[in-house]
Order: C-alpha cells, then structure tokens, then sequence
C-alpha cells in the first residue's frame, strides 16, 4: 500500500528558508536522515530561533514519521542558499606598495553599503580607524543590525588616549550590541579573532586591527570572501561562544 503524505506547507516553507542559514539547513537535513530526533537536530540552530523553526519545521512536514519531504525541503534550502565562493586579497603596506588587490582601508565601504548586518571582531579599536565613523553611522540606520566583539585588556586595562573602552564604543555605537570577553575558567581570554561579516554573505579574515596605522601604514594581510555558508557558520560560531566568552557591555553615557 503506498504511503500517503500532506501536501507541502508552501508558505511555511518559505518562511522556513528565510529563517535559516544553508548550513543549519543541510546539518538539519543530515541529522534527520540519519534517524535523529526533531528535538535533536534543531541543536544545530541557534537557541534563540529554535521555537520558530520547530513551529515552520512541523507545518512543513506534519505527518511524515521518516520526514522524507522534510529533509527534501531542507535540500532545497540548502541549495539556495549556497552561493559560489568569490576571493579577493586585501593588503596594508607603506606608500603605494600594495598592487595585488583592494587595500585594507577600502574596508569602509563594505560597511557604508551594507543592508542588513555588519559583525565585527577584533583585538584593538581604535578612534582612528575609519571603522570608527563607518560603524556609527551605519549604526544610526535602522535596517542595520551591528554585532562588535572586543578584547576586554586591550581596550579597558591598557588604557590609552587614541583606544576607547569597551563602555566608550558601546557610547558610540549605541544601537549596536557589544560584546567584550570575560574570564573563562578562573582567567580572562583574549580575543584575536579580527573579522569583518557583512550581510551574513561577505568575510573579510584579516590580520589588521581596527588602526589608522593597520589600514595604512602596516604590512598587513587579509582575504575577503564572498560566501553565504561560510560567514554564517562564522557568525553562529561567534554566538553560540557568547554565553561561556563574552558579556554583553551596557550603553552609558555619549562618548567623545
């Protein structure tokens, strides 16, 4: 006899791929064929999506056991989401040196056009660096989500005129979520990780600071990559790390 399944939830399998990045879509889908549990698979999402996804996940696919269309759905997402990978390098060096590629300093403008989020990480920011005003305003366009990852020494124990605290940027960004580390097991971590998301589609890896003298005067070395899967899995790595790494920084009063 053959088996009988509900039709497709076409509506709730679009709001399904809008929710979710095309990584969480195919670990989904993998964990599904592999016989796991709902409840288990979403592990893969990020907490605070997970409600959402189980209600669009369950009107997908509401009466399939195997959750054969389910995991058809999932693909699909997947395969929508997956875009080319597209590299370029980004360089920082004296003078005119630098020929191969963009320079580090261009960085600016990938901010001034972003449409939906810019994350950022670094060890050092300074006033200087011309994320400094790229950031602020982006941070005063509603549209604009901004996520910012601080080493908590760097900015707030080595205290210096040019480099605002973790409380000073959170002042100057004040829509902005920042984030500085904190001590995990009974020490405080640095944070290295120096990184540009924009749109959850562009990365810029890089090994410049958030400096004047590392978008001009450095030799410094960055590649930027043009790929959906790629920035999402770094921007979910980032937080899903958040909870145990960083605490949130309150906004006071306008910084200078």
């Amino acid at each position: 006899m053959a088996s009988f399944h509900a039709p497709i939830d076409a509506g709730a399998a679009r709001q399904l791929g809008l929710l979710l990045t095309g990584s969480e879509a195919r670990e989904l889908a993998d964990r599904l064929a592999d016989g796991d549990t709902l409840t288990t698979a979403l592990r893969v999402v990020a907490a605070a999506r997970r409600p959402e996804a189980r209600l669009l996940l369950e009107a997908v696919d509401p009466g399939s056991p195997a959750r054969s269309q389910l995991v058809a759905v999932l693909r699909a997402v997947e395969g929508a989401r997956s875009t080319p990978t597209a590299l370029d390098p980004l360089w920082t060096m004296p003078g005119h040196l630098a020929q191969g590629g963009p320079l580090t300093s261009s960085v600016t403008h990938l901010v001034d056009n972003a449409r939906q989020s810019v994350t950022c990480s670094t060890f050092n920011f300074q006033r200087s660096s011309g994320l400094w005003t790229a950031l602020q305003q982006a941070a005063q366009r509603p549209e604009i989500t901004i996520r910012l990852y601080l080493d908590t020494a760097a900015a707030d124990q080595q205290r210096k005129p040019w480099s605002p605290t973790t409380a000073e940027v959170a002042a100057h960004l004040r829509s902005a979520t920042i984030m500085r580390m904190k001590k995990f097991d009974g020490s405080r971590v640095r944070n290295h990780a120096k990184f540009l998301a924009i749109d959850h589609r562009f990365l810029l890896v890089t090994s410049a600071n958030f400096s004047w003298s590392a978008e001009y005067g450095n030799v410094e070395f960055g590649v930027l990559v043009d790929n959906r899967n790629l920035t999402e899995a770094v921007e979910r790595e980032m937080l899903q790390a958040e909870d145990l790494l960083f605490e949130h920084v309150p906004v006071g009063p306008t910084a200078g």
